[in-house]
This record gives structure tokens, C-alpha cells and sequence, in this order.
């Protein structure tokens, strides 16, 4: 019986946990500018003359043969950077600040190879928007996992 309730209290106790809330404190406003950037990147282009927002809705040139790598880290960022990082935000909790900071991390990797992609394809190589996307989710996954290394113990 006492095994029942220790795993019962463990069970609770983690429930407690992710659902703690967070106070990013002065890094929220750095994290909301970066957010900002991150929408204002899809307005810049990213590929030859296709902005971040055609090459995420697919209505980019088919003669810049844009390809899978961008148009996945497109929806990735834009779901992560902007969806995850809003909900994070919003509630203040700390499992969404973790999936912020964690899928932030992978999509980071993905847009590197999103840049990857354009500079080895003969096509026309990463513009300044993909770059400033790339960095945007940088700065966004390192502020977030920051947020939650430093949380407060009750």
C-alpha cells in the first residue's frame, strides 16, 4: 500500500512540476522584440526574391526551386518561435517554456540546414531573411532555455 501512494505522490509531484510557473522576468520583453523580428524576417526575402511569407504558404517562384528544407523550417519556426513561444509567454508555465526552448534548439539546427541547402543547390543562395529567421531562433531558444534553467525552487 505505501509503495501505491509514493508512486501516487511522485505522479503528483511531476504533474506540480510542469506545471510550475515561470517568471522570465526583463527576458520576456527581449523575448517578445526577438518574436517581432521573427514575423518581420518573413516579410524579408529568403530565397532569390521569395519572401518568408511565400516560401511558408508555397507560393514562391517554382523556377527558384526553393525545396523542402526552407518551407519546413518556415512552418517550424513559425509554429515554435511564434506558437510555443506565445503559449509560453501567455500562461507562464514551465512545460511550455521547456518546448519552447527545446523544439527553439531543433529548429535552430533545421534552419542551418535550411541556409545549407540554398548554398549547395545552384540555385539562388539563403537572403537576409532566412539568416535573420535562423538567428531570431537562436536567441529564442537560448532566452527560453535560460528561462527554465533559472526557475525558482519552492
Amino acid at each position: 500500500m505505501s509503495r501505491v501512494q509514493d508512486v501516487t505522490m511522485s505522479n503528483a509531484k511531476i504533474g506540480r512540476d510542469l506545471l510550475r510557473p515561470i517568471d522570465p522576468g526583463a527576458r520576456a520583453v527581449l523575448i517578445a522584440s526577438v518574436m517581432l523580428m521573427l514575423v518581420l524576417s518573413s516579410l524579408l526575402p529568403w530565397a532569390g526574391d521569395a519572401a518568408g511569407w511565400q516560401v511558408l504558404t508555397g507560393q514562391a517562384s517554382p523556377e527558384l526551386k526553393i525545396g523542402l528544407l526552407p518551407w519546413l523550417f518556415a512552418v517550424n519556426s513559425t509554429v515554435v518561435g511564434l506558437g510555443f513561444g506565445a503559449l509560453a509567454l501567455i500562461t507562464r508555465r514551465w512545460v511550455f517554456a521547456f518546448a519552447a526552448g527545446l523544439a527553439g534548439a531543433v529548429v535552430t539546427f533545421e534552419g542551418v540546414i535550411a541556409i545549407w541547402s540554398r548554398q549547395t543547390s545552384g540555385q539562388h543562395g539563403p537572403s537576409i531573411g532566412l539568416i535573420l529567421a535562423v538567428i531570431c531562433m537562436a536567441v529564442l531558444a537560448v532566452q527560453w532555455i535560460k528561462t527554465i534553467w533559472t526557475r525558482d525552487e519552492d
